[in-house]
């Protein structure tokens, strides 16, 4: 009777356990879907992303020398022109004081500039014939093991570089020198007129395309009034204008990929030159901001790309090869530190994680997380320490 009663009351028990069991698998919370992924080694960069424009290298404006009456001008955007050829006619107003004082004046500017130019053209040989020393040295480091091949990559776009800056400034001398003798020819004829009616023709600084005509039709013009915009449009820059405090991360010489053009895979592009001055832009938000505008070279320009066509920029500024690094949307705060949730046997367990390098989409972890451990991807307010979690498929 005794083992009778012993065996019921384990049976009630047991039921009881399972009972109980029941009723806490039933009453606890499920267990909450979340996105996870691996933290792993691998590359990463970290880029300042803007939006940027296309730009003829060597763009000039050419402007009326003198007052007069501009006849219609024949020439469309797209046409070729050539290196003095006339591709405007004014018949001059007579020439009072204050019009002579005012060509005379704009001479004097137009000497200077090109005196500025020459001076320019001796500094940048000299800047020239540097970055071809380093290149040669960086060569024989390479050669004996001393370098490794990204450094040579970099003296060699340099040298690049430089050399294309020497280019422009040379292009620029040739303008400065021509406007010169266009103001002078202009005085000249306009000093020769005694009561006949005279005509100046425009001449073209360059060789190269029409981009743009700014006055189209037959109309009296001031001096210095723009005509039309010539360049050649094969040879183009891009120009991407940041913020200030974006702008001093990037240096000459740093990678840009050019997204959205229009084709398949990224352009590439080299940073040539950071700006020295800035200026202010009202964001689309109504706010005054400070830029400054950042000049790339196209490592390989395709055909179908123009002056003044629309490119995103990602300046890469730092590249890493084996990096440990997650998602950035992985990371939150929790007062002065960066955290995560970590996947614990299917438990979330926040931990804090040291930070080093943030690219747009990745993030580089110094120390916290080890490769392989899996971490939730946008942490939502009701994702807490020890709640029970499922990977979402």
């Amino acid at each position: 009777m005794m083992k009778k009663n012993r065996k019921k009351g384990l049976l009630y028990i047991i039921s009881a356990v399972i009972l109980l069991g029941v009723i806490i698998w039933v009453f606890l919370p499920s267990p909450v879907e979340v996105d996870l992924q691996r933290a792993q080694k691998g590359p990463l960069m970290v880029t300042v992303d803007e939006e940027g424009e296309t730009r003829a290298k060597d763009r000039f404006i050419v402007a009326s020398p003198v007052a007069g009456r501009l006849t219609r001008i024949r020439l469309k955007e797209g046409d070729p022109v050539g290196f003095n050829q006339s591709i405007a006619v004014i018949h001059p107003l007579p020439l009072g004081r204050r019009e002579s004082t005012e060509i005379r004046a704009r001479l004097q500017a137009a000497e200077a500039l090109h005196r500025e130019t020459e001076v320019l053209i001796e500094q940048t040989r000299i800047n020239v014939e540097k970055s071809r020393r380093e290149r040669q040295r960086m060569e024989q480091l390479q050669k004996n093991g001393l370098a490794t091949q990204q450094e040579m990559e970099f003296s060699r776009d340099a040298e690049k570089l430089r050399n294309e800056e020497l280019r422009a400034v040379q292009m620029k001398a040739q303008a400065a020198a021509f406007e010169v003798k266009a103001i002078q020819a202009g005085l000249l004829a306009l000093e020769e007129v005694k009561g006949e009616p005279q005509t100046i023709a425009v001449r073209s600084p360059v060789s190269g395309r029409v981009l743009k005509v700014l006055e189209k039709n037959e109309q009296v013009v001031a001096p210095g009034t723009p005509l039309l915009v010539l360049g050649n449009p094969s040879q183009l820059e891009v120009v991407i204008d940041l913020l200030t405090t974006e702008a001093v991360k990037v240096k000459p010489g740093h990678t840009v990929l050019l997204d959205n053009w229009g084709g398949n895979q990224p352009l590439e592009a080299r940073v040539r030159l950071v700006e020295p001055w800035g200026f202010t832009k009202v964001s689309a938000l109504g706010v005054e901001e400070k830029r400054v505008n950042v000049i790339a070279d196209f490592v390989d320009p395709p055909a179908s790309l123009g002056d003044g066509f629309r490119v995103e920029a990602r300046i890469v500024i730092w590249k890493g090869e084996e990096v440990l690094k997650i998602p950035a949307s992985a990371l939150f705060r929790i007062g002065q530190n960066w955290a995560v949730f970590v996947n614990q046997e299917g438990r979330a367990r926040r931990r804090v994680v040291e930070v080093g390098r943030q690219g747009t989409f990745e993030a580089e972890i110094v120390k916290g997380l080890k490769e392989g451990e899996e971490v939730f991807l946008h942490p939502s307010n009701q994702i807490k320490d020890g709640l029970r979690i499922v990977k979402r498929k």
